[in-house]
């Protein structure tokens, strides 16, 4: 089992977070420890903020007393609900926050089942608990959990053997195809995008682009995809690799099966809610593009601004490490389009943005969004404890922020992959002639 520990300093954005996991129906909250009670056991965030406050009222100089602590057991682990809440009351209690308020997060939007814990690192006068030694401290908390309750070993080493899967580009360090691959074969399997132009937005991250070339072969027109690598300017960085070598799944026809089923599935999916109501509160709380980046991003979300010679933004694309969704602007409203924002950054033109945090019939998180003081920003992923200090140019550091968000994948020999599917394409052209 693994266990993030990450700090904060937005109560609202962690719980938000998670009971978004919970109205979506991909999320429950298995257990609360020291929280008000309501008569039919079910909770909003405001509700569960109220139990914090005395806590935070009381804090007297920790600049980040939020607690996000999520406890992922390997995936062939079958737990029942009652053994994860054992395990997140004994995780708390030998880290020294049983006597915390907390609230246990079930999550099962993806095949790993994992839990969040929500808690403050402040007590009722306002001291921080002792955090020394507690990277240590949970690695054998989790040894002992997994020995107690049968879970499948983890270990620091086997983790980091997965840390080059969804990894920048590094194009001077060569094996440009390997790193390229890492990337690409899995990308589609988690992100939802409609266009090639959210996925070479989503690829920009990685310090990869993408090119469609056609051409004519025996009197038909075919198509395909380039992939290049990029350097620290965004500009293209040694050869360009055909789709073909990274597998199906990197090439034309699998992409625009993908994009109309994103098409279909983002159609009416709650994050294009959330992430409107996100980028209104950075719009209206921020004075330039660095600001509202940055903020964005404390909340899980890069923005990427496309410029033409002159300058002029003609396109901006929003990826929602969330729910793991990219959004062109234009397709969350006219509002939020390409226009909107090269009038107030280059031009000094704010536009009236109308609220775009409205009802949903499925949200009742709506309500206790409106109360967000516009001027703190989400911070729902403190868990890598890195400060983003992208530039308005660079998008590469943000994407290292946000390497421990994104899903991991069993490496790959990449190379060996190549050569079998060249021997497999060797004997058909073989069959052939025969």
């Amino acid at each position: 089992m693994i266990a993030k520990i990450g700090r904060g300093s937005n109560l609202y954005g962690a719980l938000a977070y998670n009971q978004l996991k919970v109205e979506k129906e991909n999320g429950q909250i298995l257990f609360t420890n020291r929280i008000i009670e309501t008569p039919n056991a079910q909770y909003s965030v405001a509700q569960l903020v109220q139990s914090f406050e005395p806590y935070l009222i009381a804090n007297r100089n920790t600049e980040k007393p939020i607690l996000h602590i999520s406890l992922n057991p390997d995936p062939k682990d079958n737990l029942s609900d009652e053994k994860f809440k054992l395990m997140a009351q004994e995780y708390m209690q030998k880290l020294g926050y049983g006597e915390q308020p907390f609230v246990v997060f079930k999550h099962t939007d993806i095949d790993r089942t994992h839990i969040h814990i929500v808690s403050v690192c402040v007590d009722e006068e306002g001291k921080k608990i002792s955090d020394k030694f507690e990277k240590r401290r949970s690695m054998n908390v989790c040894r002992e959990l997994e020995n107690k309750y049968g879970l499948l070993a983890a270990t620091e080493k086997g983790h980091r053997q997965n840390d080059k899967i969804f990894r920048p580009v590094n194009y001077q360090t060569g094996d440009i195809k390997s790193q390229i691959a890492s990337v690409v074969r899995y990308l589609p399997k988690y992100y939802k995008f409609q266009t090639l132009g959210e996925y070479n937005a989503l690829l920009s991250l990685f310090n990869i682009t993408t090119e469609k070339i056609e051409g004519e072969l025996q009197g038909k027109i075919k198509q395909g995809l380039l992939y290049f690598s990029l350097n620290e300017k965004g500009e293209k960085a040694g050869h360009p690799l055909k789709a073909s070598l990274f597998g199906k799944n990197a090439g034309i026809p699998a992409l625009e099966l993908h994009f109309e089923e994103s098409k279909q599935a983002l159609k009416n999916h709650i994050a294009k809610l959330t992430i409107k109501a996100s980028i209104e509160i950075a719009f209206q709380s921020t004075n330039d593009e660095k600001n509202f980046k940055k903020q964005l991003a404390e909340q899980g979300v890069n923005v990427i601004v496309r410029r033409n010679d002159t300058g002029r933004i003609y396109g901006i694309t929003f990826i929602d490490h969330n729910s793991r969704t990219v959004w062109n602007g234009s397709r969350l409203g006219k509002e939020l389009s390409a226009n909107t924002f090269n009038d107030y950054w280059n031009n000094n033109i704010k536009p009236e943005i109308k609220r775009l945090n409205e009802p949903h019939p499925k949200i009742s998180q709506h309500n206790a969004m409106k109360d967000l003081p516009a001027e703190k920003p989400h911070e729902l992923f403190d868990f890598l404890n890195k400060e983003i200090t992208a530039s308005s140019t660079n998008e590469t550091s943000m994407m290292e922020s946000f390497g421990g968000l994104l899903p991991e994948a069993q490496g790959e020999d990449y190379e060996e992959q190549d050569f079998t599917n060249k021997m497999k394409k060797k004997r058909r052209r073989n069959s052939g002639q025969k």
